[in-house]
């Protein structure tokens, strides 16, 4: 085997690997699902965000979706018993809600508006 053929194939891979050109192909509106990301919440306004999380609370995937919505936002502001060990408060101080998360299921358990340090204990089960 040569060294251009070797190459070549290589090219080939990656380039099918690592792009949406073989969706683009198939089905246009396949590429844009790929673009929006596995969380689906893109287009939408920062208060349907946040429903959309806290109707998947408890759910793989809440921590997920929080982190990348409200990416560089959230402050940890207190600590506490909960879900399956401790739960952590975070505040995004710019939509001014406060989001438990599990940190042993890593999911959102309870989601409030405004600043919450601790959140009642049957919030957090």
């Amino acid at each position: 085997m040569k060294l251009t053929s070797v190459l070549a194939s290589a090219a080939l891979i990656s380039f099918f690997t690592f792009s949406d050109v073989p969706l683009k192909l198939i089905n246009p509106s396949l590429a844009q699902v790929s673009a929006q990301g596995t969380n689906g919440t893109t287009g939408l306004t920062v208060d349907q965000k946040i429903q959309a999380i806290a109707a998947n609370k408890g759910k793989p995937g809440s921590a997920d979706t929080m982190r990348s919505e409200f990416k560089e936002q959230l402050s940890p502001i207190g600590i506490q018993p909960g879900g399956a060990g401790m739960v952590v408060n975070l505040y995004s101080k710019a939509n001014d809600v406060t989001f438990s998360l599990c940190t042993n299921f890593d999911v959102v358990v309870a989601v409030k508006k405004g600043r919450v340090p601790k959140f009642a204990a049957n919030e957090v089960k």
